[in-house]
């Protein structure tokens, strides 16, 4: 039994226009033609079409289809290993992705509720960057003080948020005395201001034990988006912020922390 190109166009799921171009190529030649030249494919042909349709919707070239039709048994399951594992790595990122874009749109919809003029009002310099922002959030996703600093955030009116400024304004200013002064991260300044930054975390955003304020000093001196959010950059001096994530080790190893003085986690 022969099939016509537009039947088998139909419950293949191609084009015409397809079927011409595999025809052109080589790739799937009909073993027929009728009195009056039409195309017409047996069934071989179909079962050599649905092998072209596989391996197409793998992401298969027509170049690589060809190869591995011309001699299936040395090129088919060595390509298809390689595109199992590409495949593998696209899904991968694929769900990395997905994952990313929904912690976006957590970190939206749960953010500061401030319009543009009044964060600019309230914040000046001091940037929230969406991608740290998104990244953070799935670094702590499975953290209940991720979620608690974020609802609280998102709760904060707008004269929380001044409150919450000034306060980090001034404690920066005691921030640079001490460390323009060149007094040792591990001084009693700088602990008790590591001290005031941990109350100010737990007062106002999440409860913030000595380990907890480690790990985010940790932050501050590995990222300069997050340092951003406690100084801003015109503000910043070389190794400041190495001092803050010291002096934060410092006071947590004060206060008991064991192994304060390594990256806890």
């Amino acid at each position: 039994m022969t099939y016509t190109v537009g039947q088998v166009s139909g419950f293949a799921g191609v084009t015409v226009r397809t079927l011409h171009h595999y025809d052109r190529t080589g790739l799937l030649a009909p073993s027929e033609r009728s009195a009056a030249g039409y195309r017409l494919y047996s069934e071989a042909d179909l079962a050599r079409l649905q092998q072209i349709l596989f391996y197409r919707e793998l992401g298969f070239s027509l170049e690589e289809i060809a190869a591995i039709l011309e001699n299936p048994q040395a090129n088919a399951i060595d390509q298809l290993r390689a595109r199992h594992k590409l495949l593998s790595e696209q899904i991968g990122r694929l769900r990395r992705l997905v994952e990313v874009a929904e912690r976006a749109m957590e970190v939206q919809e749960t953010g500061v509720a401030l319009t543009p003029g009044e964060r600019f009002d309230v914040f000046g310099e001091v940037a929230f960057d969406l991608s740290y922002a998104t990244e953070a959030a799935l670094k702590w996703r499975d953290s209940d003080k991720h979620r608690q600093s974020l609802a609280s955030a998102a709760a904060h009116s707008k004269d929380d948020w001044r409150c919450i400024m000034s306060e980090l304004a001034e404690w920066r200013r005691e921030l640079f005395v001490v460390f323009d002064g060149g007094e040792p991260a591990d001084g009693e300044r700088a602990m008790d201001l590591a001290e005031a930054h941990r109350g100010h975390l737990d007062r106002w955003f999440m409860s913030c034990p000595p380990e907890t304020h480690v790990r985010v000093a940790d932050d501050f001196a590995t990222d300069p988006r997050a340092f951003a959010l406690l100084v801003p950059p015109s503000e910043q001096r070389p190794g400041l912020a190495a001092y803050v994530r010291a002096a934060v080790r410092a006071n947590a190893a004060r206060q008991g922390l064991a192994d304060a003085g390594e990256e806890v986690r």
